[in-house]
């Protein structure tokens, strides 16, 4: 268990795109500090909680991603009249931010929960 919440931990080196942002005109990698609240995950304490959350979390953010990422091609293709390749790529960064945004709202929420004690429901 302690090499996954190793794993999780290293995801925040993807900030580390964030400086592209800064130092060139390609604004959008800015986006990318986002993953530094990743590195939360060398420093809170090894249970089954935080794995257990931590999954749920990435199958929402799984599922709604695949969502997104049809709904959003589907979308480009046929309403906005865009070519096959720039719908997909529509599709696919719909699709990417609403997974990485779910993903991170889902594991605030499960670990306030957590530390608020609530109760946690199997569902």
């Amino acid at each position: 268990m302690k090499r996954k919440q190793y794993l999780h931990g290293l995801m925040g080196l993807l900030s580390l795109l964030g400086w592209i942002g800064i130092f060139t005109e390609e604004r959008a990698f800015l986006a990318f500090f986002a993953f530094a609240v990743d590195f939360q995950y060398f420093f809170l304490p090894n249970d089954e909680m935080l794995e257990a959350y931590t999954n749920r979390s990435a199958s929402l953010a799984f599922y709604c991603g695949m969502v997104a990422t049809a709904a959003a091609a589907l979308i480009g293709f046929f309403a906005m009249e865009k070519t096959g390749a720039q719908a997909l790529l529509l599709g696919f960064t719909c699709g990417w931010v609403i997974a990485v945004l779910v993903h991170a709202i889902g594991n605030v929420y499960y670990g306030f929960r957590e530390s608020w004690g609530m109760s946690h429901d199997s569902k």
